[in-house]
């Protein structure tokens, strides 16, 4: 017999964590206003350090040493990823229509949101691969480490169309 859904028990209170991405968010929204009404809500976006490294690593070595630092894409990356993050939560947060808590994380995606989820009832993502290919092709390389490791159970919704 299956489990109750989040918030079903009597007065129980669970938390789900809504995983927030730039191009899935609005549908994971959705879903945590319409599976989890009563429940506390944490909307989780994780900053990917590697993208902001990459662009320090790839200035540096096309240009070799020497080069003012102002002109590093690297350096603007990581200075419009904080108010690009903070933006996306807030929207995301409008769109729930309730409180809720805004959680911004920065390190390796899969590792992080895995981390956040750890003492979750329940977690909501969605898929993020090739959407007309259903099954495992649907699910991009985050997406998939996250649904095999998380320690909660996972809501996988579908983004597209909207």
């Amino acid at each position: 017999m299956p489990g109750p859904e989040p918030g079903e028990a009597a007065g129980a209170r669970t938390t789900v964590v809504v995983w927030i991405t730039e191009s899935t968010w609005p549908a994971c929204v959705d879903a945590a206003r319409a599976r989890a009404p009563h429940d506390d809500v944490v909307l989780l976006h994780v900053g990917d350090d590697e993208v902001v490294a990459a662009a320090h690593r790839a200035y540096a070595g096309l240009l070799g040493r020497g080069h003012r630092p102002d002109r590093d894409p690297g350096a603007r990356l990581e200075a419009l990823a904080g108010p690009a993050a903070a933006d996306l939560l807030e929207a995301a947060a409008h769109r729930l229509g309730r409180p809720c808590e805004l959680l911004e994380h920065h390190g390796r995606v899969e590792h992080e949101v895995v981390r956040a989820a750890a003492g979750a009832d329940l977690l909501i993502c969605a898929r993020d691969g090739e959407p007309d290919r259903p099954g495992p092709h649907s699910l991009g390389r985050a997406t998939r480490f996250v649904v095999d490791h998380a320690a909660c159970p996972v809501l996988l919704v579908w983004p597209y169309g909207e």
